[in-house]
């Protein structure tokens, strides 16, 4: 069931980073930018010693945070 809710995850973070940068991508794209969102977010979280409980509200916060992250530094390298 982890597997599964980390998707969900990911596919959310991804859509919100999407609509927050003005950015197009569909259901792989959203998927992609939002599972590479919460690693970065998640590493960002650990390097800063943030204290994240792991609710489902705190991991789609971090995960959506390091999406939108991710997605800036790829439209501005590409």
């Amino acid at each position: 069931m982890g597997f599964i809710l980390w998707i969900i995850i990911g596919l959310i973070a991804g859509a919100i980073a999407h609509r927050v940068l003005n950015s197009r991508g569909g259901f792989l794209g959203s998927l992609v930018v939002g599972l590479v969102g919460a690693l970065v977010g998640g590493e960002l979280a650990h390097m800063l010693r943030l204290n994240v409980t792991g609710g489902m509200l705190d991991q789609l916060v971090i995960a959506t945070l390091g999406a939108i992250l991710f997605l800036f530094i790829w439209k501005k390298v590409f």
